[in-house]
């Protein structure tokens, strides 16, 4: 494929102001995942693991509504990884709920994921003590440092250049898109053409908050502490990081 294949900066900044302008997100698809979980007989713990998975799904409905509204095709391909590379800020409450799913994988594909995380951890632990004491909150540039350390995410396989979880990736990752050339992430550590629908952060987590809110109020018994959990930040490296130590000790 030839580069003029691909929108220019110019032509993805005119139709993100089209959407801006134009499009009407709805929120009614959480909400009606909201009532059906909030109906489950299941246990409380199933609720969230499923509402976890269900939510990060509708995000993924709400991209491509948005991507039909625009006439626009990610350019993204499959075993590009450039992005990989990015930090990954997550709450405690999606990495426990992370953790968890990984937990009721088949015994295989966990223990691989285990073992994988050992191996990355083993391999860049002098990188990842450097970007994980980069202060996010704070630092400015904290981006920049952080993928100039060119640390890979915990997940990424960087032999196949694939995620190890994908279905239960966080919201920085589905949510950042290119639609021009794949060479402007190649070239660039942060390159302009490519955008972000993190926006959408606030619809999952607000309905994932919801039926946490909801589950608490009940009295029920749950893996997450809530609601501190829903308010601790950290990097998915230092969570991976928690998530072997917490391995070895069993």
């Amino acid at each position: 494929m030839t580069s003029q294949h691909y929108l220019s900066y110019e032509d993805i900044l005119k139709r993100i102001e089209m959407l801006n302008e134009q499009y009407e997100l709805n929120d009614r698809y959480f909400a009606s995942i909201t009532d059906q979980l909030l109906s489950s007989e299941r246990s409380a713990d199933e609720i969230v693991m499923d509402g976890f998975q269900q939510f990060l799904q509708q995000v993924n409905e709400e991209m491509s509504n948005m991507e039909q509204f625009m006439d626009v095709k990610a350019s993204c391909f499959m075993g590009c990884a450039f992005c990989c590379y990015f930090p990954i800020i997550i709450t405690e409450l999606e990495a426990k709920t992370m953790k968890r799913i990984i937990d009721h994988w088949p015994a295989d594909r966990k223990q691989r994921i285990m073992d994988h995380l050992e191996k990355w951890q083993n391999t860049y632990k002098e990188e990842i003590d450097h970007v994980t004491s980069i202060d996010h909150e704070n630092d400015p540039e904290f981006k920049k440092k952080y993928i100039a350390s060119q640390v890979p995410c915990p997940m990424l396989d960087t032999e196949s250049n694939m995620c190890m979880a994908y279905e239960i990736r966080p919201i920085p990752c589905r949510t950042y898109v290119n639609y021009a050339d794949p060479q402007v992430c190649a070239d660039n550590y942060m390159p302009k053409e490519t955008i972000s629908y993190e926006f959408l952060y606030d619809f999952y987590m607000g309905s994932l908050n919801e039926v946490l809110q909801e589950l608490y109020e009940d009295g029920e018994e749950m893996f997450i502490d809530y609601p501190s959990d829903v308010w601790n930040y950290d990097y998915l490296a230092n969570w991976a990081k928690q998530w072997i130590a917490e391995e070895q000790q069993k």
